[in-house]
């Protein structure tokens, strides 16, 4: 049996990091879900600046948003949107057969209000009722501002996939968000059944520290760190006050381990995924660590309940001068700024597409 079917029969989601037209076009994604167990997967500014650069796939696509003059995001939302809506109708049996907890695919809204609580909402609400896919989750990041957004949609019925979480800290203001999200809508005499994901991010704890700690630990921060949210995360799943919220009809927040591509060509190419083995969470993969997990991955242990000896190697980093809390805040604040970037690369790889095109692509049938 391939690892990740052991995973999935363990209980731990797996979930594609990526999205391309030809993942789609020529059933690679199919295949994924049959041969690997995939069943959702996640996007974000860079994927798609990757897709659309790459070939001509979107080129039509691209000429249709111009000739009906849209630019910028206004063009490029519906693009994502094409290629999401296709592969959540692959997982949507998966999402129908689970009852709503797998199956999900992901859209994010502008990195540009990352700080602006009001108009994440306002654009989350637009794009959900846009998609109008059951399965389709909004990625909110985690940041202060972003919060009360992650809240607010909650609220407003919107699944919030919150992302750019990287500490325990960050974790539990997401979760509460959430929280206090569902109760409005309980309060209101709302469906108390809104889904939620959030995003613990891994590997860019080891690659911020790589060059500053002792040899013996490298590439452990990252998997440390897990272990302190997976904590929290067991905690809280079985505290009373979720106990009561799942009892009126709520759900748990569930953990996605994101960022779990290893960076250090010296490590393991399967080290996050085998670290990172527990149920009830979800792990997004690229596409080589998939395949090398699938190929050469194994499973081990799962994760302790409790952290198991993550406290002890944190203790570890901080003796080491690692001060975790302040490196968190920085993470999340390097995160958005990037994610920023390459929205900005993104919108630009659109105009540059829309500024090349022809007034009609020659697809070899009379104009």
């Amino acid at each position: 049996m391939l690892a990740t079917q052991i995973l999935r029969e363990l209980g731990q989601s797996l979930w594609l990091d990526n999205i391309t037209r030809g993942l789609l076009d020529e059933g690679t994604l199919a295949r994924y879900a049959e041969a690997y167990g995939i069943s959702g997967l996640t996007s974000n500014p860079s994927i798609f600046d990757l897709a659309i650069r790459q070939g001509n796939a979107y080129d039509a696509s691209i000429l249709e948003q111009r000739d009906q003059g849209r630019t910028g995001e206004a063009a490029f939302f519906p693009l994502a949107l094409e290629d999401l809506t296709r592969a959540a109708e692959l997982f949507r049996p998966i999402h129908e057969a689970t009852g709503g907890r797998d199956g999900w695919v992901s859209l994010e809204v502008s990195p540009l209000l990352a700080y602006d609580s009001a108009r994440t909402v306002e654009q989350a609400v637009r794009l959900h009722a846009l998609a109008g896919l059951p399965n389709l989750f909004i990625k909110i990041p985690g940041t202060p501002p972003g919060m009360r957004a992650i809240e607010d949609a909650t609220f407003a019925g919107v699944p919030v996939n919150v992302t750019l979480l990287f500490s325990a800290k960050q974790y539990l203001a997401a979760a509460d968000a959430y929280r206090l999200g569902i109760e409005r809508r309980l309060a209101a005499g709302r469906s108390p059944d809104v889904p939620s994901v959030a995003s613990l991010f891994i590997s860019r704890w080891d690659r911020a520290v790589e060059k500053k700690v002792a040899p013996a630990l490298r590439n452990r921060l990252g998997i440390a760190m897990a272990g302190r949210v997976y904590r929290a995360y067991t905690q809280l799943r079985e505290s009373e006050s979720m106990r009561r919220l799942v009892d009126k009809g709520g759900r748990v927040q569930q953990l996605l381990w994101a960022s779990t591509g290893t960076k250090d060509p010296a490590a393991r190419d399967t080290l996050y995924v085998e670290a990172l083995a527990a149920p009830f969470t979800i792990n997004t993969l690229p596409e080589p660590t998939l395949k090398a997990f699938a190929d050469h991955g194994r499973v081990g242990q799962l994760m302790a309940r409790d952290g198991g000896d993550a406290e002890e190697v944190l203790a570890a980093f901080a003796a080491d001068g690692v001060d975790v809390d302040a490196l968190a805040e920085q993470l999340q604040r390097e995160g958005a700024d990037a994610f920023v970037a390459s929205w900005d690369r993104l919108m630009e790889c659109i105009a540059q597409k829309m500024d090349a095109l022809p007034s009609h692509l020659d697809t070899g049938a009379p104009a």
